[in-house]
């Protein structure tokens, strides 16, 4: 499809995704300098005001205010709508071109979607963001309330670089707001025939752990029981095939019996692990949702063939649900063994907000004018996201990137996954409730 033939909001998140932001963890990135400039020209060409805030060199973010729509600037109206942050992320995970049919950094137009590593995770809210911005201030229009905008790098590294450097060193910039929204959620799946939208109410607790295992070195040819690659393994394999016990949560609990109802099943006794899993695409992410996960992602020791190492680490991925994480960690190391040591990398707490209260309620009632009859249910987010820095100053942080997808597309498959893509028409979709929720809420 021609450039010219793009939507803005398709052609801002191509855009975006040709800035290679890959992050790759632990303060290792290609940077989100550039990407930030982009955005600010646009905000700017908005007649906003910006801010960069750089916490490393080339690890920019990018914050503006828009001014809401009161009588005056003593309005009581204001202690009645606080202000909202809008944000989004500039960073992306790595991708691997050798696994992808397509140029992960060429933004490339095909089949009626938008390829490429930032299509879903999130450059595409950050360009409905933008576009909302632009159709609301056009011709001198406000959203309803104060808005704080913000563009985070290094959400990818849990906000290290970004939002919780912002929060902890210029908490300022917030001042006023009570709530947020962000990704991940406000997208349709399929379930049991019927459309659904999955609200984003709250996140897992997260804690990366690197595993540590030391032994003896020696030439490969000898005896060694003390070998430290070996004793990895077996922690590894330990904590990657752990079957962690149910635990559902006030909003799990919620959404299984909404699911029961769609579905048509009684959840008591089918059990919550298989009333998850008959809900298609969307079991990607809710079958995460009921208890705590524990994924070896990176191995590394040794350095020749013939030379048996005296240590070896591996990094494990955790995720529990929220006050949990002492509990989980303790778990963790009985199981490891004393023999290996755990080092936390970074800890990051989990969320779990109401699905009820104004901002609820104006998210359902956007998505529900424009997708009249789908269905609008809570879940409780496996990964994270920067509303968890958020959360340090009382902002409370939803999920609320709409998209209304088709039923086909395996929508969590396309977060870090191969091939990432998001349909055209779903972009538009979001743009167009997005603007609504802005204006009204």
């Amino acid at each position: 499809m021609a450039s010219e033939h793009l939507d803005d909001t398709a052609r801002i998140a191509r855009d975006l995704i040709r800035f290679d932001t890959t992050n790759y963890g632990e303060g290792r990135s290609k940077g989100e300098t550039e990407a930030a400039e982009y955005v600010g020209a646009i905000l700017e060409g908005l007649g906003l005001q910006t801010e960069y805030i750089d916490s490393a060199t080339s690890r920019t973010s990018v914050i503006t205010h828009v001014e809401g729509r009161y009588e005056n600037e003593v309005d009581t109206r204001r202690g009645e709508r606080p202000g909202l942050v809008v944000h989004g992320h500039l960073d992306v995970v790595p991708a691997d071109p050798v696994n992808w049919s397509v140029d992960p950094f060429a933004g490339e137009i095909r089949d009626g979607m938008l390829w490429g590593r930032g299509a879903v995770d999130m450059k595409n809210m950050d360009a409905m963001i933008l576009t909302a911005l632009d159709e609301i201030l056009r011709d001198g229009g406000q959203p309803n309330r104060d808005l704080t905008i913000a563009f985070f790098a290094d959400e990818e590294n849990g906000g290290a670089y970004g939002s919780h450097h912002i929060v902890k060193n210029r908490p300022e910039v917030f001042a006023g707001a009570t709530e947020a929204i962000s990704e991940v959620g406000g997208y349709s799946v399929q379930i049991g025939g019927t459309r659904a939208y999955l609200l984003q109410t709250g996140e897992k607790a997260l804690v990366w752990i690197k595993l540590i295992s030391r032994g003896t070195a020696a030439h490969g040819s000898r005896v060694i029981h003390d070998n430290a690659v070996t004793k990895l393994a077996e922690a590894v394999v330990t904590l990657g095939r752990r079957e962690w016990p149910l635990h559902l949560t006030a909003t799990t609990e919620l959404l299984l019996g909404e699911l029961g109802r769609i579905l048509d099943v009684d959840v008591e006794k089918l059990g919550p692990d298989e009333v998850m899993l008959r809900t298609g695409t969307a079991a990607g992410f809710l079958t995460a949702t009921v208890r705590t996960t524990s994924n070896p992602t990176l191995l590394s020791g040794g350095y020749k063939h013939n030379v048996i190492p005296d240590q070896a680490e591996a990094l494990i991925d955790l995720r529990m649900m929220p006050g949990e994480e002492d509990a989980i960690l303790a778990e963790v190391q009985q199981l490891v063994g004393d023999d290996i040591e755990i080092e936390v990398m970074h800890r990051d707490l989990g969320l779990e907000n109401p699905f009820s209260g104004h901002l609820v309620d104006a998210m359902v009632s956007t998505l529900n004018r424009h997708d009249p009859g789908a269905e609008v249910l809570p879940y409780l987010m496996s990964g994270g996201t920067d509303n968890k820095a958020l959360s340090l100053l009382g902002i409370a942080g939803y999920g609320f990137a709409p998209l209304r997808l088709t039923p086909e597309l395996d929508f969590p498959a396309m977060f870090h996954g191969v091939d990432e893509r998001v349909p055209l028409e779903a972009l538009s979709f979001g743009h167009r409730a997005l603007t609504d929720l802005l204006t009204t809420y």
